[in-house]
């Protein structure tokens, strides 16, 4: 990873997931690799706003896991409501069918004092994560998270809110802008546009609710506001509502089209080649098919937020073969002037067209990393897990992942 490259640091969106990336960037910035471009749509864009407008340079990775640990704190534990055996014997007869036959073989292998069979003892332990993973969807779904999204359910808005006793029209169902007051204590705005003194470009993308058409909020070009990073992580499908970042342009989640914004990095600076570091919440690959419909309908959701910048990379390289063609064309029309009978309209074309083309354009991606989060035992609501332990084993997988890439890297080198 050198300097004579853009390094550049992608972040997906993931909702919870995105803790993954925080331990990425602890990893890249102990390990000395400077960022001049950090982009990331969603959860991924929030992280991103956090390190590129750190209002600590010294201790930005700090700020970073303190805004997630401040998510995780407000984490509301179902079983202050209920004892825990209450919820889950709720959940487990309803999501899991066998529930009560695997309880009497573990009750009765137990009382025998035998060892329960291997099949079993697996099964029981996959049903109980996957019951802590149900228990903590079911609470950010009743009750939200108040440091990021609250239900507008919530008797807070009885007299704020005109629709609040008409459901059926409703177009969103969490208000997402608390998120705006938690930003206030890690983002520093003023960073955040041309000229700012941020040492790392940010780009953010969207899309327009009306046209279908993809947004990119840029530091070096614009003024990021909150309304960008709400506009940003504005994802429908978590039924979270549109921003409105200009007049009459509605913007929802950059996901929506790609959660992955190598593309808008490439568009953003056309000129320098680039050395990306991924972070994949999404794997790409598994192992094994997926055993029922809520493990497919979790694969096919993966498939969908997956990594597609394989076709970027090879269009990259595409296109600097090109342009070095067009190079070598080039550089015989100039020294051939004298010979090659050319009016000057038309060589002045030639010029302006090689300015445009060749000098403004032909970046490409020489490096790209993959950090990738493992998902062992994979849930379709994982995404909304906000438990503190789960937050802080994210982070700490994130860190050693990009540690053990970064290790790999030296040595090969």
């Amino acid at each position: 990873m050198t300097r004579n490259l853009e390094n550049v640091l992608l972040l997906q969106g993931g909702g919870s997931l995105g803790a993954f990336g925080c331990g990425v960037y602890k990893a890249l910035l102990k390990n000395n690799i400077n960022l001049d471009i950090i982009a990331g749509t969603s959860i991924g864009g929030i992280n991103a706003a956090i390190i590129a407008g750190t209002k600590n340079e010294e201790k930005t990775e700090e700020l970073l896991e303190n805004f997630w640990m401040e998510l995780s704190e407000s984490f509301i534990d179902l079983e202050k409501f209920a004892s825990s055996s209450y919820w889950s014997s709720l959940i487990a007869r309803n999501f899991f069918p066998d529930y009560d036959f695997l309880k009497f073989i573990s009750t009765e292998a137990a009382a025998k004092g035998a060892e329960i069979n291997d099949r079993f003892a697996t099964k029981t332990n996959k049903q109980k994560i996957k019951i802590n993973q149900l228990k903590s969807f079911y609470s950010s779904a009743i009750f939200g998270n108040d440091k990021m999204f609250v239900p507008r359910w919530s008797s807070d808005y009885v007299l704020t809110d005109q629709d609040y006793f008409a459901p059926q029209k409703w177009t969103y169902m969490y208000d997402h802008s608390p998120l705006t007051k938690t930003l206030e204590k890690y983002v520093d705005y003023d960073k955040l546009k041309p000229g700012g003194n941020s040492k790392i470009r940010l780009i953010l993308t969207a899309v327009n609710v009306l046209t279908a058409e993809p947004l990119t909020f840029d530091s070096y070009r614009q003024q990021i506001t909150p309304k960008h990073i709400l506009a940003t992580s504005a994802y429908p499908l978590y039924n979270f509502r549109w921003v409105e970042v200009e007049d009459g342009v509605y913007a929802w989640d950059g996901s929506l089209l790609s959660n992955t914004p190598s593309r808008e990095v490439i568009a953003a600076s056309p000129v320098k080649d680039k050395m990306i570091v991924l972070v994949e919440n999404y794997p790409p690959r598994i192992d094994s098919l997926p055993e029922n419909l809520p493990e497919v309908y979790h694969r096919a959701r993966d498939i969908m937020f997956s990594d597609k910048s394989k076709h970027s990379v090879k269009m990259s390289k595409v296109i600097s073969m090109y342009l070095n063609y067009m190079e070598e064309l080039y550089q015989i029309v100039e020294n051939n002037i004298d010979k090659i009978q050319l009016d000057e309209k038309q060589l002045k074309r030639i010029r302006r067209k090689y300015r445009k083309y060749k000098l403004e354009h032909g970046a490409e991606i020489k490096e790209i990393y993959y950090i990738t989060r493992d998902e062992p035992h994979p849930h379709l609501y994982e995404n909304a897990d906000f438990r503190p332990e789960t937050i802080k084993n994210s982070i700490r997988e994130g860190e050693e992942k990009a540690n053990k890439i970064i290790k790999e890297n030296k040595r090969r080198r």
